[in-house]
């Protein structure tokens, strides 16, 4: 059964500049991982129709990724890129584990509101062995890891 799982939070800056750090791979090395991760990018070609490769490496050793050691690897397409207003990504995890294949697609909103940018995050197909609670813990992490980069 494909489960739905969003979040969302009040960014003190314009959607412009929210918008900007979503398609620049330095940018989203920095704060798309969650607390206890890092980022390691491969490959981003920003267009619709393009895409990335990634990882998210665990800092923690002793923790098991989807793909192998303390590593998730994904690919990612850019479906729909509206400017300053919505991004549209379709994620696959690399991994032979059932429980986390088919693929997920990533909706961003961003609407100005008065004091800066509600930034909303939906995320649909989400893979069965994504748990509910971890993966609201790391939409919550990004989400403020994005404001501390553009604020």
């Amino acid at each position: 059964m494909a489960r739905t799982d969003a979040a969302s939070r009040l960014i003190k800056a314009l959607a412009e500049t929210i918008y900007a750090a979503h398609l620049d791979p330095k940018a989203v090395a920095t704060w798309r991982p969650p607390h206890g991760m890092r980022a390691e990018v491969y490959t981003f070609d920003v267009r619709e129709g393009g895409g990335y490769r990634m990882a998210f490496v665990h800092e923690d050793a002793s923790v098991r990724g989807k793909t192998a050691d303390n590593a998730d690897v994904f690919e990612g397409a850019f479906v729909k890129l509206v400017p300053n207003e919505r991004i549209v990504e379709r994620v696959v995890f690399q991994s032979d584990d059932p429980a986390f294949a088919g693929a997920m697609t990533i909706t961003t909103t961003l609407t100005p509101v008065t004091g800066g940018t509600d930034v909303a995050i939906v995320c649909e197909n989400v893979p069965e062995g994504i748990s509910a609670q971890d993966h609201q813990v790391g939409m919550t992490s990004t989400l403020a890891n994005l404001a501390a980069f553009v604020e």
